[in-house]
């Protein structure tokens, strides 16, 4: 039966992933005005709604109390700003891309996240992401912190572009049954880390964000591996 509280319970929680559209702008305001360390402290806290957001959901079931309305669009569109738009603003504002080869590939890197976010593919049927999942939040910290030059940070962001279309399945971290529990633990020591990097800034903790990086690495790993094992996520 589908009560008025569950309904109010379902709505409540399209309204916490709505709220990351505000969290993206303050995001965008705190870049705008150069201060790097609290626009990606604010995409932390967009990162920490996203990562919740879908457990809430099913916990509620919002497709069967507000079956209405499509949280998956919104979550899509939340994402596109918080994890495509602002991050790509923040590297061509903070210089990690410029002049016409910046542009060119921060413009690559927003056209080819728009396809995949609109595929029928971009998610599979056993919750994997098709193609490079379009984290270039992550991508961003790590060129901001490693001070890497605009050059480099074109091939970078140039060459993920281009995966975006690759042919491989990357992993849901909270809906992948297999291995769970450790991915979802060296994940929480993964965001300790990071926020230990930004709360060193303006000096950039390198060797924090070197140490770091096992998580992308063995994020990567598992991914491959699943897809060349044929494993499933759930």
């Amino acid at each position: 039966m589908i009560t008025r509280s569950r309904r109010v319970a379902g709505w409540a929680v399209h309204l916490y992933t709505a709220l990351g559209s505000v969290i993206g702008l303050l995001a965008l305001l705190a870049g705008a005005r150069g201060d790097v360390q609290e626009a990606f402290l604010w995409l932390c806290a967009a990162l920490a709604v996203d990562a919740s957001d879908g457990a809430l959901a099913r916990l509620v079931g919002v497709k069967e109390v507000v079956p209405e309305y499509d949280g998956a669009e919104l979550d899509d569109i939340v994402d596109y700003l918080n994890f495509v738009v602002v991050p790509v603003f923040l590297m061509l504002q903070m210089g990690l891309l410029s002049g016409p080869l910046g542009y060119a590939t921060g413009g690559a890197a927003l056209l080819s996240s728009a396809y995949r976010f609109c595929h029928a593919d971009a998610k599979t049927p056993d919750h994997f992401f098709t193609g490079f999942p379009s984290y270039w939040n992550i991508v961003a910290f790590y060129l901001f912190v490693f001070d890497v030059g605009p050059g480099v940070g074109a091939l970078v962001i140039g060459v993920l572009a281009v995966l975006v279309f690759a042919p491989l399945r990357f992993v849901y971290p909270s809906r992948t049954i297999f291995l769970r529990p450790l991915t979802l633990g060296l994940g929480l020591v993964w965001s300790v880390l990071g926020l230990m990097t930004l709360a060193s800034l303006p000096e950039r903790a390198t060797g924090l964000a070197a140490a770091s990086l096992f998580y992308p690495i063995y994020y990567t790993g598992l991914s491959l591996y699943m897809q060349s094992t044929g494993k499933h996520a759930s």
